[in-house]
């Protein structure tokens, strides 16, 4: 996977640059907001990291340039973190906010969710497991004909467990990739999750398709 940070502080662009490349990514730099322009315009990048305050091209100017030219995951890294700048962000075609600083675990863990939405976007559309139909483009989830409304989180969990259909997903493999933060002991935040998800798509429908592993945690597949 190929990525383009654009930072203007070297140490911290070196930082992201290092820590990346440990883990086996190609990564481009620049130091500017016109050299991460042409850049992006050059080559084909799988997520964009990017400062808001840039010399010659603030991100936020940048950020919309390269939305209209293209849909690949930016992901904005500002010492800016009021709600406004968030959303200021955001709303010029940003997909992800990390305030500075941070922890370079949990930028790893935006940038792999990030890519994992790349990957839902490019591939098939439509899921389908026994009468369970999920649409990516839509968000429409429906089991024997029937519409099922579901929360942004239920909808990412549900996502998950249909792309790892008949896995064994413990609670920090879902904790790391539906919350993007690591698992602790102590929380049950996944298990009342996966109960409202189950409530809404098992509940009332047979086979049933969430099956507990007590103990590990789940398997998404069609009750034997």
């Amino acid at each position: 996977m190929r990525i383009l940070v654009i930072e203007d502080e070297q140490s911290v662009a070196s930082f992201i640059k290092k820590g990346l490349e440990e883990q086996a990514y190609i990564v481009d730099v620049a130091y500017d907001g016109q050299t991460g322009r042409l850049l992006a315009s050059q080559h084909q990048y799988d997520v964009i990291l990017m400062d808001i305050i840039l010399p010659q091209i603030n991100g936020l100017q940048l950020c919309k340039m390269i939305r209209e030219e293209s849909k690949v995951p930016i992901l904005m890294l500002t010492a800016l973190g009021t709600t406004n700048d968030v959303v200021s962000g955001l709303d010029t075609g940003a997909d992800d906010y990390l305030t500075k600083p941070f922890k370079f675990q949990e930028l790893l863990a935006r940038v792999r969710a990030l890519s994992r939405r790349r990957d839902e976007a490019s591939a098939e559309s439509i899921f389908r497991m026994a009468d369970l139909e999920l649409d990516l483009r839509t968000k429409e989830v429906k089991r024997s004909g029937q519409t099922i409304r579901l929360t942004a989180r239920e909808l990412y969990l549900l996502q998950y467990f249909i792309r790892n259909r008949g896995q064994l997903l413990s609670r920090a493999d879902i904790a790391e990739n539906v919350w993007n933060t690591s698992f602790e002991s102590g929380s049950n935040i996944v298990d009342v999750y996966v109960n409202y998800l189950r409530n809404k798509i098992d509940k009332d429908f047979s086979p049933k398709l969430i099956h507990t592993v007590y103990g590990m945690g789940y398997i998404f597949k069609e009750e034997n």
